[in-house]
């Protein structure tokens, strides 16, 4: 397998994350997206929606969403389970990766390249060029402070996001609260059990690469 990784981005990162927690075999092209390099004739090959991770397969299928990889590696290499054990786990993983998706990573996004300088003219990832909207700048900032409020009390008592084990729901709230810091956000003391899950997988292996 071929990945097409970017070491700066969030969703590069959860896939590669996966890919670490299940040992799968690959190979990694990086993908500078700062110098859109995503953007260029080649990749539009690979992919003509101009956005990363993509994993090519053995046999020349291209996945290009993180839901297609984590379905397709689940499937191929199904220890440890990451997307639920049991049907009703199943459910619950799928359930607070969506949730986590839209409440947190999205209001980054939202934040993030609608106010930074170096996303003028790239709202929205992809092929085409859409402009900065100020007010969803802060709209975004003020959805994140919610999906922060709303993570926390979840984690109330519980070491994982979404069932008793590690999950692809850990792996995306991981990235959410890693990527927060790029718009100046972190939990804050209101979000002891954040923080206090954050801290449980310092050492974790698939976090270091």
């Amino acid at each position: 397998m071929i990945f097409y990784d970017c070491l700066t981005a969030p969703s590069p990162r959860r896939a590669r994350i996966f890919l670490h927690e299940k040992q799968a075999p690959h190979e990694v092209v990086h993908i500078d997206i700062m110098k859109a390099e995503q953007m260029s004739d080649e990749f539009r090959l690979i992919n003509p929606s101009c956005t990363v991770p993509v994993l090519k397969l053995d046999d020349g299928t291209i996945l290009t969403e993180n839901a297609g990889i984590t379905a397709y590696l689940e499937s191929a290499f199904p220890s440890p389970p990451l997307l639920g054990a049991t049907d009703a786990e199943k459910g619950l993983v799928a359930s607070w990766n969506s949730i986590i998706e839209f409440q947190g990573l999205y209001a980054i996004a939202e934040a993030l390249r609608n106010s930074s300088p170096m996303m003028k003219g790239r709202a929205i990832t992809g092929a085409d060029n859409y402009d900065q909207i100020p007010e969803l700048a802060v709209r975004g900032l003020a959805r994140l402070n919610a999906f922060f409020d709303m993570l926390d009390a979840r984690l109330d008592g519980r070491e994982f996001v979404a069932t008793d084990s590690f999950s692809n729901a850990d792996i995306s709230a991981i990235v959410a609260i890693d990527f927060a810091r790029f718009v100046k956000v972190s939990p804050g003391q209101q979000h002891q059990n954040l923080v206090r899950w954050r801290a449980s997988f310092a050492d974790r292996p698939s976090l270091q690469v």
